[in-house]
Formats: C-alpha cells, structure tokens, sequence
C-alpha cells in the first residue's frame, strides 16, 4: 500500500509559462474599505514603525477637501524599505507582534480611496525620501515616481503639532474618491463632522488596546488655509468595558481544540442595559454581539458568530474576545485586509465540545446571555411609562429615557431656561409640557461657560426623574404641590450656596 497518486488524478505538463499580473488589477484593490477602515490600515504601519503620535489631517482650501494626510514620528524608512512598501506584495520580515502581514495594506488602503498616493519618510541617518503612485500612470506599467528630495525634508519637517522627531513617515493621498466633489462650506462641513465621528469610533475601537496600554495616541484634525482646526484625540473604545457583569461568575475562559490547533474564548455577558459608548459601539447591536478576535492586540474582527449561531436580539448581551497570532491549522485563518477572519471545518466542532474550567459550554453560555437579556426586559416592562422627553434634552439622553422606560403616547416634556420671579430654582408649566428652570443659575452651573439647548444634560435628567410624574393628571393635588415646595427650597439653597 502506497501513497503515491493514482494516474487519474495525474495532471501532465509540457512546461511552464511566467504570467505578470496587468497593472490594470491595482484598481481593484482594497474595493471593500471604507475610509476609515483605510486609515486604519496606515496606523497599523504607524504602530509597526514605534510611533507615538499619529496624526490623520484633512485639508480644506477654499471651500474644498483637496487631500487626507497620515502623519506620524515612527522609525522611518530607508530608500530600499520604501521601495519595498511601495511594491504591491511587496515582502519583508515581519518582527513578532507587528501588525503588518502580508505587504498589500498600505496600497490596497490608499488605492481604495485616492487616485494618488504619496509616501515621504526620513529613517535614523538616511536621507529623507519619497515616492509616489498616480493610479492612471500606475496601471499602465506599474510605474512609481522619485519624490524630489527637498519636498521630502520640507513635509517632514512641517510642524505637525506634536513633538518634534528626527525620524518618521507622511502618507498623502491626492484626488480622494469619497470627498465632496462641490465648492460648498455646508456640505465639506457636513462631510467632515460625520468622517471625524466614523474615523474616531473605528479607531478607537480597532486600536483600544494599543491605546490602553502604550504611550501612543492618535489625533484628527483639520487643516484650513494652513491653520489648523477641529483637533480631536482618538480615545479607546474598549467592546468588554462595562464596570461590572451581567452574570456573576461571567466571564469564562472556554478552551476549544487541542495541539496547534486550539483557541481560547473569552465569554463575556454585558449587563442587561447600558448606554456606555462602548456597548453602543459604531454599529447596530445585533452586528456588535458575538466574536471580537484581535491579531497581536490589534481587532480584526468586531462581531458576528461565524457560523456558531445565527444573530438574535436576545444575544445582544454576549460578547466572545479571541486572541490569536497567526492563522490556526483548520480553525481561523486571517483576511488580508485584517477585516475578520475565515474559519476552518474543525472551529465549529471545537467550540461546541470545548468547555469552561467549571464545565459550562459554549450552549450555556448563550443560554444565560439570553436569560439575562430577558430579565432585563422583564423590569423594564413593569417600570412606570413616562412622558417622552422633548426639547432640552441631548439626544443620547433621550435615547436613554426611551431604553429604560415605556414611553407614554403623550405629548412630549420640554426643558427650557428663563428668567424666573425671585430666586426659585424652577416652574411648572402644565398647561404648555414645559418645566422651565431659572437662567440666573445657568452660567454658574455650567461652570462660567456659556449655555446651549442641550446644555447640563446632568442636571435635567434628574429633574425630569424627579418632577415627571406632576405633568400627569388633572390637577395637582396636595402631596404634589408641598414635594414641589420642598424640591423648590432645597434646590433653591443649593444654588445659592453654588453661587457663592
């Protein structure tokens, strides 16, 4: 018995022939980024590099976005290690814990989003240098153009805000897909406030860890006729970072696999309710429950249950975090574009028959996701309806009041500020919705600052909490009228005692 090949599996050849890819294919990489998942990509680069500051800027000029910049103080790179980056599939050594793979991130990111790309870079006593890629000149014959030397050492020598460093790289990218194409202040506003908000979120995401645990950070900003605006940092956007459980005993580590080919789910189970940014996250909660697996401490994949169950409403609680290091034989092997990963024939089989050190298994763990869930709703059901809040109140306050009580099918409750008779604190308005709060008090609760419509959402929640249920009825009775006077008192001396 031999393990050589029948002869009808035999396939003969008569030679071989060398087939160079049509440099027409560069415009199909990188279809399926988003532009922030493209940036994402240069951070990864950044982190690579040993940055500690990263600077993604938009450049505005006369009313129009004209390019995106990438900045950051990395190590740099030499002439040869550009020419490399700058190769699509270009290849190199990858030290252990770096992000980057599999040499087309860089191109396929910047080619998703811009018909030229510019890289700049000064390494550690090299010279600066520079390269550049226009996609119609590119696709012709793969041709990338020397950058002039001086532009080189003039980027990179910008004051970028942040420390000065003798070393570190400049992505530019010229002729952005996505921009707005009209001369319009409203609409490259628009555009920029709504980009600002993704790019933040997925970054802060994507990279929570890094950010958690190293020095570096990550800005955005605006530049406008050479000014620089609108400066934000990145903060991280942990998708475990509640404060305490929803299930005691939860988290559990579960092992699946044996060998090479094994994992370790963390399984996780949020409280019932929460409007933390971090259980919110960028997308829709039924996208958010399930797997997030983290490649060297960089999230590749930000939920779904590849294949383990179908998504559900009452899963919305259970979050698995997966690390690995690489692709694991028959179980998960990593995209390229690092936007999930594809699982093998034995992932499914392992974590079923995996189990916690106390013996739970993957099935009671979404069990008990669920019932916790349940329980959750359970209470909401039985909580008071509540008028709907109105104008006053911060959307994400609103959303809040919503998740957490019945709404009743009434007019909404309106939050305003006037100029109140005497020093009380409030006044109730039942004939038109309205609690309307003294504006003598305004700016010294604010701290000096100035007020807005949805300004102390702190300070209306607990009012609304406490005077809500007085807009109901009738008429006031008794025991309504001495709490008003009471909150009015207390409330009154509070402030005066805040104002002094």
């Amino acid at each position: 018995m031999t393990d050589r090949p029948q002869e009808a599996d035999l396939v003969p050849t008569t030679g071989s022939v060398q087939l160079i890819p049509d440099p027409r294919s560069l415009e199909a990489l990188g279809r399926n980024h988003t532009l922030e998942a493209a940036i994402a990509e240069l951070v990864d680069n950044s982190i690579d590099a040993g940055a500690r500051h990263v600077l993604v800027r938009f450049v505005r000029d006369g009313g129009r976005l004209v390019r995106l910049l990438v900045i950051d103080d990395g190590c740099g790179m030499s002439k040869d290690e550009i020419d490399v980056a700058m190769t699509v599939g270009g290849s190199r050594e990858y030290r252990e814990g770096e992000i980057g793979r599999f040499g087309l991130g860089m191109k396929a990111a910047s080619f998703s989003q811009a018909r030229s790309v510019t890289v700049v870079s000064h390494a550690h006593r090299r010279e600066a240098v520079g390269r550049r890629w226009q996609l119609d000149k590119a696709k012709q014959d793969y041709t990338c153009e020397i950058v002039a030397p001086a532009f080189s050492i003039a980027q990179l020598s910008h004051d970028w805000g942040f420390p000065i460093s003798a070393t570190g790289t400049l992505v530019r990218w010229d002729d952005v897909k996505g921009f707005p194409t009209v001369v319009s202040e409203v609409a490259v506003e628009r555009f920029v406030q709504s980009a600002f908000a993704k790019i933040r979120a997925h970054l802060g995401l994507v990279f929570h860890r890094v950010l958690e645990t190293t020095n570096l950070r990550i800005l955005i900003d605006v530049e406008d006729a050479g000014d620089m605006v609108l400066r934000t940092d990145v903060p991280p956007l942990d998708p475990f970072g509640y404060t305490r459980t929803g299930a005691a005993g939860w988290p559990k580590k579960l092992r699946a696999g044996r060998g090479a080919s094994k994992l370790a789910l963390d399984c996780h189970i949020w409280p019932g309710r929460s409007n933390a940014d971090e259980f919110r996250l960028d997308g829709d909660l039924i996208e958010r429950q399930g797997l997030y697996i983290y490649f060297n401490d960089r999230l590749v994949q930000r939920g779904g249950w590849n294949g383990l169950c179908h998504a559900d409403k009452q899963l919305n609680l259970a979050r698995v975090a997966i690390d690995i290091e690489g692709d694991v034989a028959q179980m998960v092997n990593l995209k390229p574009e690092k936007n999930g990963v594809e699982v093998g024939p034995e992932f499914g089989p392992a974590v079923f028959a995996g189990s916690t050190p106390d013996g739970a298994t993957f099935a009671e763990y979404t069990d008990r996701a669920c019932g916790v869930l349940k329980e959750a709703n359970r209470r909401r059901r039985v909580r008071p309806a509540i008028l709907p809040p109105g104008s006053g109140f911060p959307p994400k306050l609103r959303r809040a009041f919503q998740r957490e009580f019945p709404q009743k099918d009434d007019d909404p409750l309106d939050i305003r500020w006037t100029r109140l008779p005497r020093d009380d604190f409030f006044a109730i308005d039942r004939e038109e919705r309205v609690l309307w709060l003294n504006k003598r008090y305004r700016r010294v609760l604010a701290g000096g600052r100035n007020g807005s419509l949805n300004d102390l959402p702190v300070i209306k929640a607990l009012l609304f909490l406490l005077t809500e249920n007085v807009f109901a009825g009738e008429n006031l009775g008794p025991r309504d009228k001495d709490n008003i006077e009471v909150w009015q008192e207390i409330l009154r001396a509070a402030a005066r005692e805040e104002n002094s």
